[in-house]
């Protein structure tokens, strides 16, 4: 978390992202990197993606509100002694943040969400999805206020399978990194059912050469993995919930559809992301 990614809109949502950011760059050294994008309508846009001579005021006129909301923003008390970087650029969201993060070589976004009434501003459904099905580095969403920012309890649901061990190891680096207390949890449905000898096995070939014993790993029983991931991270009052996103083919194999969209809107805590291996 040395370079921290934080697409911002200027909202509540957002701001309540940033302020997370801020404690986690505070604490562990790191510094942000503030995206705004602005989305120009499709007809002050030429088709090579230029913005047309004679509409450059009107996109100068839209820099220079994002620059003013900026300086407002960078101001707040929680921002001091931050090393911060803030970009504006013209772009679609999903495209922006991906190009953005590749840019300046982050390693960690943190995004807001409204929750279950769906996304806001900039974070509408599809871009949301995207950045956290397709993005390489880890994706914390905040939905929530967090005065202070603990992480105590880290439920991940695990696939034991060996395409998830890449996304394990950054697991078991991330919750020695903070400090969290790690809840593997592999949620056995009727389609997907392992018996506790096979989980036994799967994990420890899973854990294989990770030379890590700081978790407790549990069998949780559902009627679908989205609805055991929820209903376990309440049971042990999770601070925080992890899934592994498997590229534009979706979530691992049986993290389907849009689970992680789902995830983001119903869970009550906040939802982090890792790639699985490609």
């Amino acid at each position: 978390m040395k370079r921290i990614l934080v697409p911002i809109d200027f909202s509540e949502q957002a701001e309540r992202a940033l302020k997370v950011a801020a404690q986690l760059a505070k604490k562990y050294g790191g510094e942000i990197y503030l995206l705004h994008l602005i989305e120009l309508p499709a007809d002050m846009v030429n088709p090579v993606g230029d913005t047309r001579s004679n509409d450059l005021p009107e996109a100068l006129f839209f820099m220079k509100m994002a620059k003013k909301k900026f300086d407002d923003l960078l101001s707040r008390p929680y921002l001091k002694d931050l090393k911060i970087y803030d970009t504006v650029e013209i772009n679609k969201a999903f495209d922006g943040i991906m190009d953005t993060s590749k840019k300046y070589n982050c390693d960690f976004i943190v995004m807001g969400s409204q929750g279950a009434t769906g996304l806001k501003e900039m974070f509408i459904g599809s871009n949301t999805e995207k950045v956290v099905r397709t993005s390489d580095i880890p994706v914390l969403v905040i939905k929530n206020e967090h005065q202070e920012f603990r992480l105590e309890k880290f439920a991940f649901a695990t696939n034991l399978e060996e395409n998830g061990t890449a996304a394990l190891r950054k697991v078991v680096e991330f919750s020695k990194l903070t400090g969290a207390k790690l809840h593997l949890v592999y949620i056995n449905t009727a389609n997907e059912f392992f018996t506790s000898i096979e989980t036994d096995k799967k994990l420890k070939k899973c854990l294989e050469g990770l030379n890590f014993s700081d978790y407790e790993f549990h069998v949780y029983n559902d009627d679908s993995v989205e609805q055991g991931i929820l209903n376990f991270a309440q049971k042990i009052d999770a601070d925080l919930v992890g899934v592994a996103t498997h590229g534009r083919k979706g979530l691992s194999h049986f993290f389907n559809g849009s689970l992680s969209e789902d995830l983001v809107n119903h869970a009550k805590s906040p939802v982090i992301t890792f790639r699985l291996e490609k």
